[in-house]
């Protein structure tokens, strides 16, 4: 079984089958956020999204943690420009992130 299949079989174990890559990526903002499960609005998702990308990019050298606003929502600066991805590219990118981000959060071992 491959390291994304091990990532995926564990938020589909822990949140539910059927789960796609944007909503892995939710989830994982989500529990950055630190604020748990709520309704969010539709910029607020999108939000959340950008929390999960710039954490999973992070370890890469993309983004850099800046701090919290005042309704402590966590900001990251850009430190490198990303490289120039087709769709499948950045699907790749963005699933090598999650192996990492699970490993590294001792949810999955490799």
């Amino acid at each position: 079984m491959s390291n994304w299949s091990k990532a995926k079989q564990y938020f589909e174990e822990t949140f539910g089958d059927g789960l796609d890559l944007n909503a892995i990526l939710f989830i994982i903002g989500v529990q950055e956020l630190g604020k748990g499960y709520q309704k969010f609005s539709k910029d607020d998702k999108l939000n959340v999204l950008h929390i999960a990308i710039c954490t999973l990019l992070e370890p890469y050298g993309y983004y850099s943690f800046s701090g919290y606003d005042k309704d402590m929502w966590p900001h990251w600066e850009k430190t490198d420009q990303l490289p120039n991805l087709n769709a499948v590219e950045q699907e790749q990118l963005m699933k090598n992130a999650i192996v990492d981000y699970v490993v590294q959060n001792e949810l999955i071992t490799e």
